[in-house]
Order: structure tokens, then C-alpha cells, then sequence
């Protein structure tokens, strides 16, 4: 089950303050009434998850006009249904300066989104609206920062029950995987259309649709991240292992050189997962010679695979456990202001690159080997219709996992035997449950 590095959890009298918050405290109070009644409304829908296959139709052969009228529908939806589950956070935590903060940036970008409900795709409505979608954008650059802080001051003002520390780290999972699937969204619709872009650029051989590589070189995004990794390892260690890359052949004798995927969510995840690998081989080999991290990319008929190895000296199996929990962190927590860019301790970076690895139907999963070292291994769909986003959705059984004095099994439950196989009231792939869904802007496969 989950569990945060929150210390003890306190006599009854302060865990029994820890109540789930009534309507009179939650974001509810930041909006009007006819911003109220329209979340309700986009939130009895569904979101309508998209594959990458679709992302590139679409994005090849809509019109902007099919775009905007497609994000005006699903984008409030998407921001509904976490705004919902928002308000069923412990009140302490909504109360607390830079959570009101957050809520008040969902609740003014939701009324901006419901602004253009009803308004035809003209010109000038659509130049508006790219604007609008910038000063969202911006207006949520801080969101993870800005949520972390509040869980912090939270841990650090309040004694804190394992029921809450469950439910907060549930939360986080789907608020963020939200976050990751709302920004996809607007990013794309932004690329697409925007109005100062290079039109020399979407010739023929032009490989991007949108964020979409269609032919992302994954060697390519692997060194870029490592380089990028090595960077600041030899800032703070003046030194870094170096790196050897094995590309596997697949049963056709086909390197993966190649695959249709954001280069940017893969950069992140190949980023964090570099930064700690060389951490805990540096560390751990202070006195002798620096073992090179290994790095495999292997092709397979439904995923490519990319494992980091390293001789960093392994992880005991009673620290793994927590190794995906927000704020846990196995290096020293650095300032909310750093001089320069930590190489670790916020505690925040595996847990956000497993869920990009899941956004499309991926995963990241660790296997250490105390005394030794660690093997990160990344899965990507390699079929652009089985890339489908994983979205989270708000309806009776999620609601559970928030007032359960046990927790059901749910996608974001790492421990789970039953989250081997998703499950279908929590989240959105290809099927809809409870609530009607909008359709998806393409009749291609959901």
C-alpha cells in the first residue's frame, strides 16, 4: 500500500482533524455559479483517450477550426474530473496558502476554457484562443512545484494518518498524469497552428507533427539525456561514467533506431533516470576506477525496451518500496530556491517519469540488487494505435480511494496483483464506463 516518509502519525486527537474537506472549503469557493454548474457538466463526461496514431492523424489532417472545436470540449473534461477529485483533498491541505494558489489557477483556466463553449471557429476567435492556451500554459508552468510545496507544508504543520498519506499519494498520480495529458493537448493544438512558425519547416521531409516525432531516434534521445545528465554530475561530482550503448536486433534483424513517440517525454524520463544512476555509482566509487552505466535498446513486436544499468551499488529492498512515493527521495533535500539545478533529493522524479512512461500505455519498473547496482527498464509501445493515453476519471469507485478505511486496487496502487491489469472504473483507455462520453475527433481506433 502506499506510504510517505512522513514520520510517526501522531496522537488521535490531530489525525482526527485530518477530515476529507466539505464543499465550503474546497475550489468550489474560488468559482461562480455558472462556472459551478458547468463542472458538473464536463464532469459527468469521460475523457476520450487518444492514441499517438490518432494524435498524428489528426494532427495531418484537421483543420484548426476541427481542432479548437474538439479542445473546447475535451480539455474542460479533462480539467473537471481532477478538478473534482481536487475538492475531495484533506482541508488542511486546501487551506494551505499554495494550494488555495493552485486551485485558483484550475478554476480561472477552466472559465477561460468554457469562454469559447458555443463560439464558431472564425479567424479572430482562433487567434484568441492560441493566446488563451499560451497564458494557461504559463499560468500552470509551476503546478508540480507549487503542489509539492503544499504536500511539504502539509507533512511539516500537521501529523498526517495513513488513510490521508494514501489517498494523497493516489492523488498525485492522477493529478499529474491529468497535468501530463492536458498540456499534450494544448502543446499540440499550439505547434500545429501557431501563427509565427517557420512555414519552410512543413515540407515533405518534415518528421513532426505537433510534439510527435514520427521518426524519433531513440540512440539519439538516449545520448542527449545523458549528456545532459553528465553535465551537471560533472558539476557536482567533477567527474561522470561514462556510457555503452548495446542495440539489440529484432527477429528481422532490425536495430530500434527509430520509433513515433514525444522526444520530450522520453528526454525526461532517460534524464532522471541517468542522474541517478550516475549519483550512486559516483558515490559509491569515490576511491577507484568509475564503472560505465550500460544502457540496452532492444526492439520487440509490441514495445521497445530501454534498460540503464549501473554498478552504483543497489538499493535494499525495504527503500525500494518507497522509491515511487512522492517526496521520498534517497539524497539530501536541497532548497526551494537552489543556485543550480540539484542532481537529486525533491523526490519527484521517478514517480513523474514512470507516469510518462504510462502516459502512452509504457511503464518504467526497477529492479535492484542490493550490493551491487540497479537496472532501470523503460517499455514504449512500439504500435502507434496501442499508444493510447492513460487518463484518470472521476466517478464513484475513485471517489473510494479517498474515504475507504482500505483501499481498493487501482491503477496507481504499485503493489497491486490486480493493477497488472488496469481497471476500468478508474481511468480512461478504450473503453468508457458510468458517465457518456464525447466523441473522439477521429474514427479511428480509441
Amino acid at each position: 500500500h502506499f506510504q510517505f516518509s512522513f514520520g510517526p502519525l501522531g496522537c488521535i486527537k490531530r489525525m482526527a482533524r485530518m477530515r476529507f474537506s466539505p464543499a465550503t472549503k474546497n475550489i468550489t469557493k474560488l468559482m461562480d455559479i455558472k462556472s459551478l454548474k458547468l463542472l458538473d457538466h464536463f464532469a459527468s463526461f469521460n475523457p476520450s483517450p487518444l492514441s499517438i496514431g490518432q494524435f498524428l492523424e489528426f494532427g495531418r489532417n484537421a483543420t484548426e477550426s476541427d481542432s479548437f472545436h474538439f479542445l473546447i470540449k475535451e480539455a474542460p473534461v479533462r480539467m473537471s474530473n481532477i478538478m473534482k477529485e481536487i475538492n475531495l483533498l484533506p482541508s488542511n491541505l486546501l487551506q494551505i496558502p499554495s494550494i488555495v494558489e493552485l486551485q485558483g489557477w484550475y478554476a480561472q483556466s477552466f472559465k477561460e476554457l468554457c469562454a469559447y463553449e458555443g463560439c464558431e471557429g472564425t479567424s479572430s476567435i482562433l487567434q484568441e484562443f492560441q493566446k488563451s492556451l499560451d497564458v494557461i500554459q504559463k499560468r500552470h508552468s509551476n503546478v508540480v512545484q507549487t503542489m509539492a510545496q503544499g504536500v511539504l507544508e502539509l507533512k511539516e504543520s500537521h501529523s498526517v494518518d495513513l488513510q490521508t498519506e494514501m489517498s494523497i499519494q493516489y492523488f498525485l498520480d492522477r493529478f499529474y498524469m491529468s497535468r501530463i495529458s492536458l498540456k499534450m493537448l494544448m502543446t499540440q493544438h499550439m505547434l500545429l497552428f501557431e501563427r509565427d512558425g517557420d512555414e519552410a519547416q512543413m515540407g515533405p521531409n518534415y518528421t513532426r507533427v505537433g510534439c510527435i516525432e514520427t521518426e524519433c531516434k531513440v540512440r539519439s534521445v538516449v545520448m542527449d539525456a545523458y549528456n545532459h545528465a553528465s553535465f551537471l554530475c560533472e558539476e557536482y561530482y567533477h567527474v561522470a561514467p561514462d556510457v555503452n550503448i548495446t542495440l539489440a536486433t529484432n527477429k528481422e534483424g532490425n536495430p530500434p533506431l527509430e520509433m513515433v513517440y514525444p522526444p520530450q517525454h522520453l528526454h525526461h524520463i532517460l534524464f532522471e533516470l541517468f542522474k541517478n544512476a550516475m549519483r550512486a555509482v559516483v558515490e559509491k566509487n569515490k576511491t577507484g576506477d568509475i564503472p560505465d552505466i550500460e544502457i540496452l535498446i532492444a526492439l520487440g513486436q509490441h514495445d521497445i525496451t530501454i534498460k540503464i544499468s549501473d554498478q552504483g551499488g543497489g538499493i535494499p529492498r525495504s527503500v525500494t518500496d518507497h522509491l515511487f512515493h512522492y517526496l521520498f527521495s534517497t539524497a539530501p533535500r536541497p532548497s526551494m530556491t537552489p543556485t543550480k539545478t540539484p542532481l537529486a533529493g525533491y523526490g519527484y522524479g521517478l514517480p513523474l517519469s514512470r507516469l510518462y512512461a504510462r502516459y502512452f500505455h509504457g511503464d518504467l519498473i526497477l529492479n535492484s540488487y542490493d550490493g551491487y547496482g540497479t537496472d532501470a527498464v523503460v517499455y514504449l509501445k512500439t504500435h502507434t494505435y496501442e499508444a493510447n493515453e492513460l487518463l484518470p476519471v472521476f466517478n464513484k469507485t475513485s471517489t473510494k480511494q479517498y474515504k475507504a478505511s482500505v483501499p481498493t486496487a487501482d491503477w496507481t496502487d504499485p503493489t497491486s496483483s490486480i493493477n497488472r491489469h488496469f481497471h476500468p472504473h478508474m481511468f480512461s483507455t478504450k473503453s468508457y464506463t458510468n458517465k457518456s462520453t464525447p466523441p473522439n475527433p477521429t474514427d479511428g481506433d480509441s
